[in-house]
């Protein structure tokens, strides 16, 4: 009887070892996952040229606005392509690190892949790095209203899309009660289609001139709308 009781006592703490083993072994491999580095994550910090805080991006005033007001003002359908060397030269003249309740977010990088744009950054959570990667798949419905569908949201190589959606809504939700928010204002669409998955129209204006996107199209390495003058569709 002793004998059993004493074998029973063995069993019970060769057990406990090996679940506490298996439950070392999960804590890893989700640290692992967590904190995994993605292999085409290249900030821009890395190829981006010095440049003194305030200055714009040169692409941006010297192709790429040029091109948008030029099409605007011959009254026309245009297309304009953004690559993606482009695009990465404007995230990094943007005032980096941009902090946010106790979390701070720097060294983004931008990705234009058939059908989807991928944006990426580390963040830097009480010490920890992290790299956030969220997939956005811009789309033009026959209504023509855009949704900038996010179609996943990752961190290092763990998919949180099902947790981070909810969560998007619940503070967007939140914010729009909490404060004065000018829904008609683009910037606020364009939180809305990011947090809440509404489509909105996809008009701005360019020097007095209403201008709308027809029509968007992300390639390997860069993305190409068509726009069309308000003067044109009349």
């Amino acid at each position: 009887m002793e004998t059993d009781l004493k074998n029973h006592g063995k069993t019970r703490k060769k057990r406990l070892v090996r679940w506490l083993f298996i439950d070392l072994i999960v804590t890893i491999v989700v640290i692992s996952l967590l904190i995994y580095r993605p292999g085409r994550y290249k900030p821009v910090d890395s190829f981006s040229q010095d440049y003194e805080d305030g200055q714009v991006s040169t692409y941006l005033t010297h192709q790429l606005s040029p091109q948008v007001y030029n099409g605007t003002q011959r009254g026309e359908p245009f297309d304009i392509i953004i690559t993606q060397e482009g695009i990465n030269d404007i995230i990094s003249h943007v005032n980096w690190p941009i902090q946010s309740e106790g979390i701070m977010l720097y060294a983004p990088a931008a990705l234009f892949v058939p059908g989807a744009v991928v944006l990426m950054g580390t963040a830097d959570v009480k010490g920890v790095e992290l790299v956030v990667t969220i997939e956005l798949e811009p789309k033009i419905d026959e209504d023509g209203l855009i949704n900038l569908h996010v179609a996943k949201v990752k961190v290092g190589a763990v998919n949180i899309t099902p947790v981070a959606k909810p969560m998007a809504k619940k503070m967007y939700t939140e914010r729009l009660a909490a404060s004065n928010v000018d829904t008609k204002a683009l910037q606020t669409k364009i939180a809305a289609s990011l947090l809440n998955n509404e489509a909105f129209e996809p008009v701005f204006t360019i020097d007095g001139k209403k201008v709308r996107v027809e029509s968007v199209v992300v390639g390997q390495r860069e993305l190409k709308a068509r726009l069309v003058p308000d003067s044109a569709r009349r």
